[in-house]
């Protein structure tokens, strides 16, 4: 893979390494000679790095996807799709099957963020001894509001028919076995900027994950990010973004990104997780209800899983699907070019009369960020016109999440299929 290169620098964030060059007189003998100061200056380093991370998320995406081959990436985006991940069109979601291959028959990952490569970037919590894993350093240096460790499906396989078809296979893992490579990654390529020029041979923990794209290496935990887009009788259409506060959550803090949008879990600890809530459209049900109505999070912690058939909101959507009035379409499986986090790229297109029937006026705010109600100086709060123009200025000049960008850029792309009746 070419050794491309990254021309950017961080003013005013001192990196680990650059810790580790500065000399003894710019700190007093005193502190020096402290290994409590020596902790607090590189959790202090690991901290400001973590910062920019978290700030320019947006031009780190775009920087990291120039590593990596243009025929991985959604036109205008830093989301890397593969041809083997990408349908010919988008698929409806009943035209998806999910497999389960959970238990023995799924594999652990070859690598899991405990590795040297990964390590080296992870800051001390005693003298002499650094963290072990990204989501300690997260949980007791820099917590978000948001940061728990859930039961997650992993991806184990994609496939695409030349019917149109598609087969997704899946195992189990935790959304920490996904931050402890995702965010490392991100923080490795920020941390190697800070000194200017960023190469391959100076992100070891990025070329040991070789292939982005191998769901043997790494656990790969996708998300579901849809593209909600309201349909008015006139045919006019309009969608919904969300800005992500980086004090609430964990990844994608400071960015856009379409709404809902969540990591693909289930509703519960305990139970079958191959049971009820293996299935893409109920996933996005729930977070429909979390992030337009502002309901809480069924977060996995319970102990029984959802009954979906009793959820009053639930059966009032399926009834509009099997109607049409819903239409929901999956445009493949990506990566986020900087952390390489998965992500199942969707639209969901619903009526303007269904939409006001059961979500009325969306909540501003949720417990991940506020809801986009004004834009350009107009009142969006019944959406953002789906016009090119918006289109283009939120995929170039905003700072946006590349999933919720990929979104917005395919939707686009087959507005006519989508849009069609």
């Amino acid at each position: 893979m070419p050794a491309e290169r990254l021309w950017f620098s961080i003013p005013g964030v001192v990196s680990p390494r650059h810790v580790e060059r500065l000399s003894i007189s710019e700190f007093s003998s005193t502190a020096f000679s402290s290994t409590a100061s020596e902790v607090t200056i590189s959790q202090n380093a690991w901290r400001n790095v973590r910062h920019y991370l978290n700030t320019h998320r947006n031009e780190l995406s775009r920087a990291a996807s120039a590593l990596y081959p243009i025929e991985f990436h959604v036109p205008g985006t830093a989301l890397l799709m593969p041809p083997e991940w990408a349908p010919s069109a988008p698929v409806e979601i009943e035209r998806i099957r999910l497999r389960w291959v959970g238990g023995a028959a799924t594999k652990a990952p070859l690598i899991d963020g405990s590795e040297p490569e990964a390590r080296q970037i992870l800051p001390m919590y005693s003298p002499s001894r650094s963290f072990e894993r990204y989501t300690q350093a997260i949980r007791y240096i820099d917590s978000p509001s948001l940061f728990e460790n859930r039961p997650s499906y992993r991806l184990t396989g994609v496939e695409w028919g030349r019917d149109g078809d598609g087969e997704l296979s899946f195992g189990l893992a935790t959304y920490f076995d996904k931050l402890d490579v995702s965010e490392a990654l991100g923080h490795e390529l920020a941390a190697v900027t800070t000194e200017g020029l960023a190469t391959w041979a100076r992100l070891p923990f990025r070329r040991l994950v070789s292939d982005p794209f191998d769901v043997d290496l790494r656990a790969v935990v996708p998300a579901i990010t849809t593209l909600l887009i309201r349909v008015r009788p006139s045919g006019k259409a309009s969608f919904l973004l969300h800005w992500r506060d980086p004090g609430k959550v964990a990844t994608a803090g400071g960015l856009y990104d379409t709404i809902p949008a969540g990591e693909f879990q289930p509703s519960a600890i305990a139970g079958d997780p191959a049971g009820s809530d293996f299935d893409l459209w109920r996933n996005i049900v729930r977070e429909l209800n979390e992030e337009l109505l502002g309901a809480p999070e069924y977060d996995g912690s319970g102990s029984r899983p959802l009954d979906y058939d009793r959820w009053p909101l639930y059966r009032a959507l399926e009834r509009a699907r099997r109607t049409r009035r819903i239409r929901l379409y999956c445009f493949g499986v990506g990566c986020d070019a900087l952390t390489l986090a998965a992500t199942i790229p969707t639209a969901l297109v619903i009526e303007d009369e269904v939409f006001e029937e059961l979500f009325g006026e969306v909540v501003k705010t949720n417990a991940e960020g506020v809801t986009v109600t004004e834009w350009n100086g107009q009142d969006t709060s019944a959406g953002i016109p789906f016009t090119e123009q918006n289109v283009l200025q939120f995929i170039r000049s905003e700072p946006m999440a590349s999933p919720g960008a990929a979104c917005l850029a395919l939707a686009w792309k087959y507005r006519d299929l989508l849009l069609g009746s």
